[in-house]
């Protein structure tokens, strides 16, 4: 069964018996029939028996017979992307709106 509520929306995921993506935090960026998460994770590394690097995910959701259901993803698989996704937008918002 899946959430009814966003809060409820984790990207826990358990594979026989063990947690192989353990969800670290989560920033809700958008509420409603379509709401938008940010998560922070680990996967586990059965290699190195132990949790490999934060990796961050951001999801959409639609909200269809009071279930949410993911619609799409973008994964950012390291730290090196997230800080140039940041850096990009840092300095698009430094931008004139009045250019918009």
């Amino acid at each position: 069964m899946g959430a009814t509520d966003v809060e409820d929306l984790t990207v826990d995921y358990m594979e026989d018996g063990n947690l192989v993506s353990k969800q670290l935090d989560k920033v809700v960026l958008t509420k409603g029939a379509w709401s938008t998460i940010i998560f922070r994770y680990q996967d586990w590394d059965r290699r190195k028996e132990q949790y490999g690097p934060d990796k961050f995910s951001i999801r959409r959701y639609q909200k269809r017979s009071g279930e949410y259901q993911q619609k799409s993803k973008f994964n950012i698989s390291s730290r090196d992307q997230a800080q140039k996704i940041i850096d990009a937008l840092q300095t698009w918002l430094k931008e004139d709106p009045a250019q918009d």
